[in-house]
């Protein structure tokens, strides 16, 4: 690929941008909710899996995924134990990425763009992140998100609507992401994609990928 292809360069939030629980336990911990687990809670994996992947695609409110979820749990937790843990679930921006997406959005012929999987609530706690000074995602100027488009990652498909949403497509988008999975999907839909590593200087490494590639005068 010439490195002058790239015209958009998009991120993930959660992982990339910003940091996030990383499980249940951890979720629990940040709340200030007691962590309890059973084998009836366990049992229901697949379940919460399906509500969780119904809100992202915003299919039900923030109320009804709350109780949908507390359901599951076999009265371990009641609906606003979930809520107050899913509100916590958003832990701060990562050092850095504020000033990069600056960096990029000041580079002629280049845009920024965002592509995650997250729902309403959170989408809005997003937005919040970074002040005073405003966050990282509102910077960026084509923020798509899967409750919006009624897709998810890794789903071909979300990497289809963002494409006739922005109108930049497959090897004109460098694609940021910290699981593996939804990289995959995107380089087999002809984008650029690099992973990510959650636990480490997520700017740094994003600024190196971007000196690799030549783009927005990263050095």
């Amino acid at each position: 690929m010439k490195p002058n292809s790239i015209r958009m360069v998009c991120f993930d939030a959660g992982g990339v941008l910003v940091r996030i629980c990383r499980s249940w336990e951890e979720g629990c911990r940040v709340a200030g909710i007691e962590y309890r687990w059973s084998e009836v809670v366990q049992a229901g994996e697949a379940e919460r899996v399906a509500i969780s992947n119904a809100y992202q695609r915003g299919e039900i409110a923030c109320s009804e995924f709350f109780e949908q979820m507390a359901t599951t749990a076999g009265g371990l937790y009641a609906a606003d134990d979930i809520r107050v843990v899913h509100d916590a679930w958003i832990l701060g921006e990562y050092p850095g990425v504020r000033e990069l997406i600056d960096r990029l959005n000041g580079t002629d012929e280049l845009v920024t763009g965002l592509l995650s999987n997250t729902s309403a609530r959170h989408w809005e706690g997003l937005w919040m992140q970074g002040s005073p000074g405003g966050s990282a995602v509102g910077r960026i100027e084509h923020p798509h998100a899967s409750h919006l488009l009624g897709l998810l990652k890794p789903g071909v498909e979300i990497y289809r609507a963002f494409e006739q949403e922005t109108g930049y497509t497959g090897s004109e988008i460098l694609f940021f992401d910290d699981l593996p999975e939804n990289v995959a999907a995107a380089r087999a839909a002809g984008w650029r994609a690099e992973v990510i590593d959650f636990a480490g200087d997520t700017a740094r490494q994003i600024a190196g990928h971007l000196a690799a590639c030549g783009v927005g005068g990263q050095e």
